[in-house]
């Protein structure tokens, strides 16, 4: 499609100015922020010709003005004898000026280029989306247990990327600080003090960050470096007035302790700060998962096969689908080229001035709801959406032979930076019996995956449970039963979408329910078949 045409659609999605459009959680919004920057530099070069025609034009009102004052000082009285020249000067300076002079004086041109600017500034990214980076960043460096150092010389997951100056470590740091993630905030501030060059060591600098850098420590507990640091910030300022009170506080604190404050403490290896949720079991084998660690190993993977399947369905039995058992109990495949190019981009195309946060179901309150542990935009589309979509839907019917008429809408998802859903459920549980209530079709009897991008580094769908690891693979669709056919849950379907590390995520979903199925996939007595 022509850059134009994306222009149009992103800056649909994000045009009316009252309406929260955060970029950081989608890659498609995010990159509305490049053209944004075309457009102001575009803006700036209009802006600097036009200063330079209002100066060409001031310079010569400078001149006329010096040649006329010469020319009547030479003689006041003589020259403004004459009523004419009065008048011609009195007029010079009230009609002329505001006529010629002002608008070159005047804010005119600023107001103009600030309302150009502003106008821009819709596809610009907000406070909210700096911090919500951060944070997605310091997510990716846990996950995928990256060095701090590494990533600020410029590799990330080994990927090349930009490198990091003092002043980009330090204000990491400052934002994980207002976030109360003292863990990070010593990271990226001991960074920037290991990369404090001549240019950037001023004693200022120093300080600001030993500041920082000590009551970071103190937060987490290491209240003997915390003292070290803030010794040192009072050699360079010793008038620091609360580094002063803190010394005083941390010393009374090791004396309390049974500790000698005199002694210097080293720089501690710190735990990182994490909830009991994410010191579990599950979300240890959720982030090893990720990172590609084998973490059990997949039974029966010796009986797993490839195979052509057309289930009898006119639409495969000239192009059957391509299945690639990945497990077999519970049964999770994948099926290879099941959507082209085309369908890709007109899904991407209907979407994308169509996304939104992507929200989940609150279990207590049955409201939809934004949730750290899920990052990314997601928009709906319809089967009378346009054809792409209805052939889709068909297509998933075939090769699932499920009925698609009471499955939910097409979910496509748009990962952002450092975008994840951890791990969830696609089901309701048996104490969530009001959870799919309004749709009147029942459970979600199983999920269909479309894959709709390659990811360069992360992104992957895993399942801890399991030990299974998904890839990303453009076209390609994952598939699984989320419950057995006595209508419980398969709970070891329980399963989470990586950070994406680099690159851009696509998917969509199709959940199909349990209504329409009853001779396609009847149930059973046996409660675990």
């Amino acid at each position: 499609m022509p850059e134009s045409f994306w222009k149009l659609v992103l800056i649909v999605a994000c045009v009316a100015p009252v309406m929260e459009c955060e970029v950081f959680t989608s890659m498609a919004h995010l990159e509305a922020t490049l053209y944004a920057e075309r457009d102001i530099a575009s803006t700036l070069r209009r802006h600097v010709q036009r200063e330079r025609e209002r100066l060409n034009k001031l310079e010569q009102l400078a001149d006329d003005y010096a040649q006329h004052s010469q020319k009547a000082l030479a003689d006041p009285s003589y020259y403004l004898g004459n009523p004419v020249n009065a008048f011609l000067l009195i007029k010079r300076f009230t009609l002329d000026w505001n006529k010629n002079v002002s608008p070159m004086l005047g804010n005119d041109s600023w107001q103009e280029l600030n309302t150009e600017l502003q106008y821009i500034r819709q596809d610009l990214p907000t406070t909210e989306d700096l911090t919500g980076a951060a944070v997605a960043l310091m997510r990716l460096q846990d996950t995928y247990n990256l060095d701090t150092s590494t990533i600020a010389h410029g590799s990330i997951g080994g990927v090349l990327s930009s490198k990091l100056t003092v002043e980009d470590c330090f204000q990491l740091g400052r934002l994980t600080y207002n976030e109360e993630d003292f863990y990070h905030t010593t990271l990226w501030m001991e960074e920037a003090m290991n990369r404090l060059g001549d240019k950037d060591a001023t004693p200022a600098k120093r300080v600001e960050l030993l500041d920082y850098l000590a009551f970071s420590y103190f937060k987490q507990g290491y209240i003997k470096r915390a003292l070290t640091l803030t010794n040192e910030l009072l050699e360079l300022d010793p008038d620091h007035e609360r580094a002063f009170n803190n010394k005083r506080y941390y010393e009374d604190t090791l004396v309390k302790q049974g500790e000698n404050p005199a002694e210097r403490a080293e720089r501690p290896a710190m735990q990182r700060q994490a909830d009991d949720y994410q010191q579990s079991s599950e979300f240890l084998t959720y982030e090893a998962l990720c990172r590609g660690e084998r973490t059990q190993k997949i039974s029966n993977a010796h009986r797993l096969k490839c195979q052509y399947v057309h289930n009898n369905h006119p639409w495969l039995l000239l192009q059957p689908a391509k299945e690639e058992e990945m497990h077999l109990d519970p049964w999770i495949v994948m099926y290879h080229d099941v959507l082209s190019d085309r369908n890709i981009r007109d899904i991407q195309m209907l979407a994308t001035p169509r996304l939104n946060r992507a929200t989940v179901q609150n279990p207590e309150t049955g409201i939809l709801e934004t949730a750290t542990y899920r990052i990314s935009k997601s928009a709906w589309l319809k089967g009378t959406d346009h054809p792409t979509i209805a052939k889709v839907n068909q297509k998933i019917e075939a090769i699932t032979g499920l009925n698609m008429d009471t499955a939910e809408e097409l979910q496509v998802a748009n990962y952002g930076m450092g975008g994840h859903y951890e791990p969830h459920y696609d089901f309701a549980k048996e104490d969530e019996k009001d959870a799919f209530e309004s749709l009147g079709t029942g459970n979600r009897i199983a999920t269909f995956l479309n894959y709709m991008s390659d990811v360069e580094a992360g992104g992957a769908t895993v399942f801890p449970r399991l030990g299974l690891t998904l890839y990303p693979k453009k076209g390609a669709s994952a598939f699984w039963y989320n419950l057995y056919k006595s209508g419980n849950g398969i709970y070891r379907t329980r399963h989470a979408a990586c950070p994406v590390l680099v690159g851009v995520k696509w998917v969509s979903n199709k959940w199909i329910h349990e209504r329409g199925q009853e001779f396609r996939h009847p149930c059973s007595l046996r409660r675990d078949e």
